[in-house]
């Protein structure tokens, strides 16, 4: 196999990835896929703390996989209210004001604890690595 190729999960500290059996990030090559990542510790929190706990914890398994936010390519932010939705975008902003990655935002019906409104996922890329 080659090297490029090979990959390599990273846990976190959720205590749903085994019983769901998923990894926190796994990256594959020079990629880097993060898992939805909730706001564990900001539980009760308003959105915008929860969004930056999300982006904190990212920010941590993100170093663990060899890249860091100025690598991240894409985010996927899913929202429990639509009221929310410019407290979580001003937080994401500050995070991403000068990297501007591409972004969606979606409206879901709940998330997986009932008291976070916001859940965080990206991909990322390790720099100086060929990507194809």
């Amino acid at each position: 196999m080659e090297t490029s190729l090979i990959r390599t999960n990273f846990a976190g500290t959720s205590p749903y990835e085994p019983v769901i059996g998923f990894s926190r990030a796994v990256r594959v090559g020079p990629h880097v896929m993060v898992s939805g990542t909730g706001p564990v510790g900001a539980d009760d929190a308003d959105p915008a703390a929860q969004a930056d706990q999300c982006l904190t914890t990212i920010a941590g398994i993100l170093k663990q996989a060899g890249t860091s936010f100025e690598h991240i390519v894409r985010t996927r932010i899913y929202l429990t209210d639509r009221e929310c939705w410019e407290a979580v975008a001003r937080v994401h902003g500050k995070f991403f004001s000068l990297i501007r990655p591409a972004a969606t935002m979606v409206i879901v019906a709940g998330l997986i604890d009932p008291r976070w409104k916001v859940e965080i996922e990206v991909d990322a890329l390790i720099p100086d690595q060929p990507v194809g």
